[in-house]
């Protein structure tokens, strides 16, 4: 990986620092009823980045296992002073992709959300934007290019590929 910072972001006490050296192939605005009981709030904001450009700058984190819809699980990583989740890393991607907390970037409003997932969970009062792209659960692979652009939706198709040829047989 390049040394190079496109972003960069941290805990809220500020032990944990961390850089993002490539845009989100992805950014998911996810309303599923587990984002909104780990994060307390109605929705998580999550871009989904190859981990190889995910590096800490500062500080460590604690990875906590979770429950997740699917059945696979995911690690939280936390900051082990104030608690804050940073990124999480989901059993069905494995370590190849980081979910960043968007909230967490210094200039959270960086990379906004491309999809509104899991909709049909949503909190009743809130209103999505005019135009957004909403899925009631997730979406296809067949929507890659057209929600992501074709560079992006060829980083997630080569991520993808990789984590299906690292699954155990």
């Amino acid at each position: 990986m390049a040394d190079e910072t496109l972003a960069e972001g941290g805990c809220a006490c500020g032990h944990v620092r961390y850089r993002i050296a490539a845009p989100p192939f992805a950014v998911h605005c996810c309303h599923c009823a587990c984002c909104q009981r780990e994060t307390g709030s109605a929705f998580a904001l999550n871009g989904l980045i190859e981990s190889e450009h995910l590096s800490l700058t500062r500080g460590e984190v604690e990875l906590i296992e979770t429950p997740s819809n699917s059945g696979k699980g995911q690690r939280i990583a936390r900051c082990p002073k104030c608690h804050v989740a940073v990124w999480s890393i989901y059993g069905g991607m494995g370590d190849l992709c980081s979910f960043v907390r968007t909230g967490t970037l210094d200039d959270p409003g960086a990379f906004p959300p491309d999809i509104q997932i899991f909709t049909r969970s949503k909190l009743p009062w809130v209103v999505l934007p005019d135009g957004a792209e909403t899925r009631e659960a997730y979406y296809s692979s067949r929507d890659y290019d057209d929600l992501f652009g074709p560079d992006r939706a060829e980083r997630y198709r080569a991520l993808r590929e990789l984590t299906r040829n690292a699954a155990p047989s």
